[in-house]
């Protein structure tokens, strides 16, 4: 018998509070606070502060900038899931009238729509909303600096069109949709648009000078979908736990996977850095180890929520300034601190409790022409496709109805293998989007296209 850990060990706590000191001392930052998430549950917290005996806590309010996004991103998902719109959708279906109707709300999503970066007029995050009353105002006059779907170029405008779209759809603003649908459900009664106390003031700290200077705390408006909300570490680990899990009441798990798929064209510089998006999250790679989530920034505070997949170790940092600690590099770390401290203990092997004598007739050694392959049925009902050895294409798949399995990853993400039988009922070979797979290398039985050699295999002579 083995006992769950119910707490990190002390070792690991100390160079989880070690790496946010650094953080903090070395980015001169007011404060920051981190939290960490393991298996959906808060195992730390930690917080510096430069004001001596008032350090914040996971209670206390940080704006977060655009990890707003990845919850605007969740009623979209939502969304489509009820069937209201489709990813495919040009917006102009839903929301005409913008002018940038061409792109759709799956190229919005993922920063791919071809819109500016930012809108045109004075420097949105430190001025009023007001001045940007109308869509038009933040699109302004050359909203597009792309072909829609050729390329990644990250826009907060975006965003904001995405926001009018929930509040079309749903018949209620934004902020009421996203408190209702996402916040009453999760429990996260620390996010809110606008700051509620306790919360920290933004600095800007002078990059020459230890001396600081505060930063206007602006309602942003029509822009609030792409960077508006004030959080706690609290809740964004629930935040971030529910990312990981998903939840029946707000999105399926499943939903969630499909946000933390790449679905923006690739620029080489982020293949070089290892950066990609998907729909409403940030995908990255440090130190060998995939991590999804988003960063965020506004005048006066920085942000970051990343995620530890195959570790399911999260991580959540804070801080009340404009520049310093690079808080993804931090949250980076200690994800991957917690990680290779007190690596995860797999859950114990247990045998599936019946299986179908067809699926079980599938399993084993399969050929592409001369590539051998395995086929495996695990408990979690899936079917996996792998190389017997080297690099190859590989995926996992699952029953989609009539002996029919779709794939769910890499090559054949979405493609149907079909298992073809014989008029005895035997499995002849395996249809895989249009490849055929045999028993036997260049199975004469079985009908390989272009047909097979009838003399068969051969040696020189």
């Amino acid at each position: 018998m083995t006992t769950p850990q119910e707490e990190l060990l002390p070792a690991t706590r100390r160079a989880l509070l070690h790496r946010i000191a650094v953080a903090q001392a070395e980015g001169r930052a007011p404060s920051l606070v981190a939290a960490v998430v393991r298996d959906g549950r808060t195992v730390w917290t930690g917080a510096r502060t430069c004001v001596e005996g008032h350090a914040p806590d996971e209670d206390v309010q940080y704006r977060i900038g655009s990890i707003t996004k990845t919850f605007t991103a969740v009623l979209v998902l939502r969304l489509r899931d009820e069937g209201a719109l489709a990813l495919s959708d040009p917006l102009e279906k839903h929301l005409p009238g913008t002018g940038v109707g061409e792109a759709t709300v799956a190229e919005l999503l993922a920063h791919s729509g071809g819109l500016a970066a930012e809108t045109p007029g004075p420097w949105w995050e430190r001025t009023p909303g007001s001045l940007r009353p109308e869509l038009s105002d933040v699109l302004g006059e050359r909203p597009l600096v792309h072909p829609a779907g050729r390329r990644f170029h990250y826009s907060n405008p975006g965003y904001a069109l995405l926001g009018a779209l929930v509040e079309k759809l749903r018949g209620a603003p934004w902020e009421d949709v996203l408190r209702r649908d996402v916040l009453e459900p999760l429990d996260l009664r620390r996010t809110s648009v606008r700051p509620q106390a306790p919360h920290a003031g933004g600095w800007a700290v002078h990059p020459w000078a230890d001396v600081m200077m505060p930063e206007p705390l602006e309602d942003l408006g029509r822009m609030a979908p792409a960077g508006q909300l004030w959080s706690t570490a609290g809740d964004l680990a629930r935040f971030a736990a529910f990312l990981v899990q998903g939840d029946e009441r707000v999105l399926s798990a499943e939903s969630l996977r499909e946000m933390r798929t790449p679905a923006a064209p690739v620029e080489a510089a982020d293949v070089a850095s290892g950066y990609a998006y998907g729909l409403g999250m940030e995908l990255r790679h440090q130190d060998g180890r995939a991590l999804v989530g988003h960063t965020g920034s506004l005048p006066g505070f920085l942000a970051c929520l990343t995620i530890g997949l195959s570790d399911d170790v999260s991580a959540v940092v804070l801080a009340n300034c404009t520049s310093g600690p690079a808080p993804f590099t931090v949250a980076a770390d200690l994800v991957r601190i917690v990680a290779e401290a007190e690596p995860r203990v797999p859950a114990p092997w247990r045998p599936l409790r019946e299986a179908d004598p067809a699926v079980l007739e599938l399993v084993g050694q399969w050929y592409w022409g001369t590539y051998a392959f395995a086929l495996r049925f695990s408990a979690d009902g899936l079917l996996s496709l792998e190389p017997l050895s080297g690099n190859g294409r590989r995926s996992r798949f699952r029953a989609a109805g009539e002996g029919v399995w779709v794939g769910l990853e890499g090559y054949y993400a979405g493609e149907f293998l079909k298992p073809v039988r014989r008029p005895d009922g035997t499995v002849s070979h395996l249809d895989l989007g249009s490849f055929v797979f045999t028993r036997q290398p260049y199975d004469q039985e079985a009908p390989v296209p272009g047909g097979v050699d009838p003399e068969g295999w051969r040696g020189i002579g």
